[in-house]
């Protein structure tokens, strides 16, 4: 049996935390470190279950963008992954649909930063790429992030943020990678 199931990071056992963080060591083949792992926490996790075994995971954590003097409330999709075993089978849309549904109700805008992989998935489901460029709020102040502009998609939500296309969007600081 296939189950959806979206649970707050504060209501995950050790035991989801330990099948969650495996999957994703499996999936993105070692290159899944602790920042990763980090920014992936404290929202809401959608996991995807086949006979009791977690065979898909996703994140939506709230995080501040700024753009043009304004700062929203975004949903930003984290860690994406499905083992190797299941995937092209449907189940990275199940989970994004879930996802975009969190956003959609939750949030100003949703934003993610895409893999060479993932990218297609993504556009297909209506993701654009941001065309006005991208930077963070760093200690030292609003710092350009150019190496990311190519992989940063917007979901853009009814009644939501109201972007320029043409104007940078700004994310707030973490460490590891900040988009």
């Amino acid at each position: 049996m296939t189950v959806v199931r979206t649970i707050a990071s504060a209501d995950l056992t050790a035991g989801d935390r330990t099948r969650v963080r495996d999957l994703l060591d499996e999936a993105f083949d070692g290159d899944f470190d602790d920042h990763d792992w980090e920014h992936a926490l404290g929202g809401q996790h959608i996991l995807i279950t086949v006979d009791a075994t977690v065979i898909a995971h996703g994140s939506v954590v709230q995080r501040r963008i700024l753009h043009q003097g304004r700062s929203y409330r975004c949903g930003y999709v984290e860690a994406v992954a499905v083992h190797p075993a299941h995937q092209r089978r449907g189940f990275a849309s199940a989970l994004m649909a879930e996802a975009e549904r969190i956003i959609d109700h939750g949030y100003a805008l949703g934003a993610l930063s895409a893999s060479g992989a993932g990218l297609t998935l993504y556009l297909g489901r209506g993701w654009r790429r941001w065309p006005g460029g991208t930077a963070v709020l760093a200690p030292a102040g609003v710092m350009r992030t150019e190496e990311d502009d190519d992989s940063t998609l917007v979901r853009p939500v009814a009644g939501g943020a109201e972007l320029n296309e043409a104007a940078l969007l700004i994310c707030d600081w973490r460490d590891g990678d900040v988009w």
